[in-house]
Formats: structure tokens, C-alpha cells, sequence
């Protein structure tokens, strides 16, 4: 949308500027950590203004916002940095207030500067922090459209690595790492459906983390042991104890993979990684039907030609019942878990995140073989009929591990086994 700039806005910002220039002598010893880099936002105004053109080094580009308050842009440095000031180049359409925010892992914030004012043209900012992620929170609009940024700069040393990662000779062209954890434990718990409520589930087969019950917190995850390939994998998985004749099967294993598709090739190159703490569940527990809002499914392994089915599927002798679940991977930025557990995560639509979650993250695909084959009259789940199966994640990779993986196996799209190496 094309918006009119008076005289007087154009005298402001051309004073704006020449002030910013006037104050940059801190910054200009520092380098310019931003441009280029992964950028996400909390809203855009349409797809002809995403956050990766607040970065670009293009000041004819821009980044804008929908017409609502609070709204939020943040640049990944690729690394941790020391950063010393920040400028903003502002539309005419710029905040009345702000902050500028930093953090380590896009999950917990510090606060650099908070109630700043904002003005169109550009604006200098001089902080001191260190972090990884830095944000610009607009907390109120100074016009009737959104937010628009130019350019977001942020300058400091440090950072991560300015040179994508090499490709390796016949590395296969697949955006892919994953998890091998073996089936650890049965309780009837949930720590995210129904925290500290130790019972009240169907019974759960926990993957992962040893420890997992109903009062598992991030904290305890990352000091409890794992049985996951590769062990730093700290998260907890779970899905509903699957039972033949009423007996407990449990998987052969659980095979987690964190992929890089459903989206295009771009938005892949701006995967972020998963906060710690997040917690995504995938599936439909209380499905009445096959087709009643699930997008779990059932095959054989090894046996193409029995098909797949939301529905448990009879596999032929020498055979494993397969069910395979993947989990959305659009986040919204903010909210590392919801109140119907559902809502700060979305599927990708027509291979792009929607509006409303605009942080492509990982997407988790949960695979599980069960060692059964033959007539599916005995099979149940937990839950009830296959079409109810589900699964629970809550992330507690080691913030740098998980950022490497995505870094060097899903933005570059390369496939990399369970130690995050090709």
C-alpha cells in the first residue's frame, strides 16, 4: 500500500539522518553483524514486505508490519556477539515506542532499551549486551498502518560465520537430521496436556529423556540422562502405548527426524531453530474416524503394496507395522506453548508459513515400527483406534547444538546423520 510523505516528514527524516550519522562514530568500529542474516517478524503487512528486506542492505526495500499493536522483528547474528548499537531506518510509517531486546536463544529476553521513541528516517541507538538474537519491539503505532523498517542494522563483534557452510562432495541433497531414542518408560502421564497431574492420561510410551512425568519441567530435561543417538538430545517424546491383545508392544525404536520441507527452498534457507522449552503436539487424541482431523498414517515396512491408511493397516509376515506423524512447523514466535497446546504452532499452506506463525522452524516427523504384522483385530492404541495416535514433543536440545543442525544440515539442505554431520 502506497502511503503519502509530507514536507515536513521529509525535512525530519533527512534531520534524522543527519543526526544518526553525526552519532555513529561508536558503531563505526564495529562491523555491521546484521545484513544479509536470517530475519523473522511477527507479522507482515503482505509478501511484498518480509522481514528479510529489513536486512538486505537495500534501503528501496522494507519491511512492514499488519496495522495492529504490539508487533516484533528480530535478526539471528549466527552466532553470539557483543553488540553496540543498533540503527533503525524508519518509513513514515515508524513506532511511537519501542524496545530493543536480546537473547540467546530467541526464548528469553533481555531488555537493552526500553521506551524509546521512534521517528521516521534513521535512528541510532547506542546499547551494550550479548547475545545471539536481537529484536525491535514496537509497542505503539505512529500511524493508522503498521510498522515499517527500511533497513535494521545491528553492529557489535562476534557473530556467527558471514560464508554459508560448504557443502561436502556427494553430500545428498536432503534437508535432514535426526534422533534414534528406544522406548524408556510407560507412565499415564502428560506434562504438557496435564502438568503436575501425576495418572490422569491414557498410558504414554516416553522416548528420550529417562525422567519424563507429568511434572517434567525444561530444567529437569536438560539434567536428566537421555537415551537418545546422539545422547545431547535431551527432549522428551511420547506417544500413546500401542497394545496388541491387550498386551504392551513397544516400538523396535523411535526415529525422530528433524526435516527441512513443506515450504520452498528460500524459506528452508531461514529455518530458525526450536527454542528450548517449546512444546508441539501433533495429531488428534479424540479422533471418532479416519478422516476426523488427523494426519497420522499407518504402513508396512518393507511391504509398499499393503498401502497406508490412517487406520491400522495388516502388514504380511516378516513385516513391521509402521506409523509415521509429522508435526507442524510454523511457529508464532512467541509462545513456546499454548492453552489448547496447538495454537502457537500451524502447518505450512501452498509452501509458506502462514501470516499469523511466520518462524519456520524444523519439522519433526515421528516414525515408529512395531514389531506385529498380520490381522489388526488385537491392535489398539492408548487412545483408541489408530487414527488416534499423537505425539508430544518438549525440546531441551542444547541451544548450540540444535542451532548447528539447522545451520549446517537443514538451511543449506543436506542430509546428516544422527551426530549433525553429513
Amino acid at each position: 500500500m502506497r502511503r503519502k510523505v509530507t514536507l515536513a516528514a521529509s525535512v525530519a527524516a533527512v534531520m534524522t539522518a543527519y543526526l544518526a550519522i553525526a552519532q555513529t562514530g561508536a558503531s563505526a568500529a564495529d562491523g555491521l553483524l546484521s545484513q544479509g542474516r536470517t530475519a523473522t517478524a511477527s507479522s507482515t503487512e503482505s509478501a511484498a514486505f518480509p522481514a528479510s528486506n529489513a536486512v538486505d542492505g537495500n534501503a528501496g526495500t522494507r519491511w512492514s508490519s499488519a496495522f495492529s499493536d504490539p508487533q516484533w522483528l528480530q535478526v539471528d547474528l549466527g552466532g553470539t556477539a557483543n553488540v553496540s548499537s543498533i540503527v533503525l531506518d524508519w518509513e513514515t510509517a515508524y513506532a511511537r515506542t519501542f524496545n530493543l531486546q536480546i537473547s540467546a536463544n530467541a526464548s528469553t529476553w533481555t531488555t537493552l532499551k526500553s521506551g524509546l521513541t521512534g521517528a521516521a528516517g534513521r535512528q541510532t541507538v547506542a546499547v551494550s549486551g550479548s547475545g545471539r538474537y536481537v529484536r525491535v519491539q514496537s509497542t505503539a503505532r505512529a500511524t493508522q498502518w503498521g510498522v515499517s523498517l527500511a533497513e535494521f542494522e545491528v553492529y557489535g563483534t562476534g557473530g556467527g560465520p558471514t560464508t554459508p557452510p560448504t557443502v561436502p562432495p556427494g553430500a545428498v541433497r536432503v534437508a535432514e537430521f535426526l534422533a534414534d531414542c528406544p522406548a524408556s518408560h510407560r507412565l499415564p502421564d502428560d506434562p504438557i496436556i496435564f502438568p503436575n497431574m501425576p495418572g490422569a492420561s491414557h498410558m504414554h510410551s516416553f522416548f528420550g529423556s529417562e525422567t519424563t512425568k507429568a511434572s517434567t519441567t525444561v530444567t529437569d530435561l536438560i539434567n536428566a540422562n537421555s537415551n537418545c543417538n546422539p545422547s545431547i538430545d535431551k527432549s522428551a517424546y511420547w506417544i500413546p502405548t500401542f497394545y496388541n491383545n491387550d498386551v504392551p508392544v513397544e516400538p523396535t525404536t523411535g526415529i525422530f527426524y528433524y526435516l527441512g520441507e513443506g515450504v520452498s527452498d528460500a524459506l528452508i534457507a531461514t529455518t530458525q531453530p526450536f527454542p528450548l522449552g517449546l512444546r508441539i503436539v501433533a495429531g488428534n487424541a479424540k479422533a471418532t474416524g479416519p478422516d476426523d482431523n488427523t494426519i497420522s498414517r499407518w504402513s508396512c515396512l518393507g511391504a509398499g503394496d499393503a498401502g497406508s491408511s490412517h487406520d491400522f493397516v495388516t502388514c504380511p509376515a516378516g513385516s513391521m507395522l509402521e506409523s509415521y506423524l509429522d508435526f507442524p512447523h510454523c511457529w508464532d514466535g512467541v509462545n513456546l506453548d499454548s492453552a489448547d497446546h496447538k495454537s502457537h504452532m500451524a502447518y505450512p499452506v501452498n509452501n509458506a508459513c502462514p501470516a499469523s506463525h511466520p518462524v519456520v522452524v524444523p519439522k519433526l516427523r515421528q516414525v515408529m515400527r512395531y514389531p506385529v504384522s498380520g490381522n489388526t483385530a488385537g491392535f489398539r492404541l492408548a487412545s483408541g483406534r489408530g487414527y488416534t495416535m499423537h505425539g508430544d514433543f518438549f525440546n531441551a536440545w542444547p541451544v548450540d547444538e540444535m542451532a548447528r543442525r539447522v545451520n549446517d544440515c537443514i538451511r543449506p539442505i543436506i542430509k546428516c546423520g544422527a551426530n549433525g554431520r553429513p
